[in-house]
């Protein structure tokens, strides 16, 4: 089994807690995941986040899940994204300050997913893995603030239920068709991936065949 260590750094508004899953010799990649919208009870330990962390560990990355501000023991309030942005950035930099200038993968889940794709237009990572990833923001109480995850580079692997109740794939059409994005759909799937995380799984693992991380 993968060691586990968990980790508090200082963040934008205060502690933030994480766990930090190393790979059995030593690291090729470093990968930090984001979890959903904390309003609706997103944590770092949702099943689609250990899923995630526990395949970039399987592909030799040391892999960082940690709680947004106002989640579990990490200090601050929910802001609607901007602020959760800050908490990603500086946990990335953590990851850098223990592991070195080694490659860097991003990847989100839901509201995750949105402000993964938003931290990666600064942080430039080698990699970026969305699922079900809010191409729209929200905000308490769940209002809908506007259609603003940006643009994310070709070779980006996005993942999304075909019968996503939360974020609808219609919506994830709409914002790739501009770019010409593709988007892998798994048949007859919600938002949660429910009996489908093997499978999601397998779609990351197969992404990095032959890739260089």
């Amino acid at each position: 089994m993968a060691e586990r260590r968990k980790f508090t750094i200082p963040g934008p508004a205060g502690a933030l807690e994480g766990v930090v899953h190393l790979p059995e010799g030593e690291p090729r990649a470093i990968a930090v995941v984001a979890h959903p919208l904390p309003i609706d009870g997103g944590t770092m330990d949702n099943k689609v986040v250990t899923t995630l962390t526990n395949t970039f560990v399987d592909l030799g990355c040391a892999a960082f899940r940690f709680n947004f501000r106002g989640v579990g023991g990490s200090a601050g309030e929910f802001t609607g994204g901007d602020g959760e942005l800050d908490d990603l950035i500086a946990v990335a930099h953590f990851a850098y300050d223990q592991f070195g200038d080694l490659p860097l993968i991003l990847s989100g889940f839901s509201f995750g997913g949105n402000v993964a794709a938003r931290a990666a237009q600064s942080l430039k990572p080698r990699h970026l893995v969305l699922v079900g990833p809010a191409v729209h923001r929200f905000a308490a109480p769940m209002t809908e603030l506007s259609s603003d995850m940006p643009h994310v580079a070709q070779e980006t692997l996005l993942i999304h239920g075909e019968k996503d109740e939360i974020v609808s794939l219609a919506d994830v059409l709409v914002w790739a068709a501009p770019q010409q994005f593709p988007v892998v759909v798994v048949p007859d799937t919600g938002h949660f991936f429910h009996k489908r995380l093997p499978l999601l799984a397998s779609l990351v693992r197969r992404h990095f065949e032959g890739v260089a991380l």
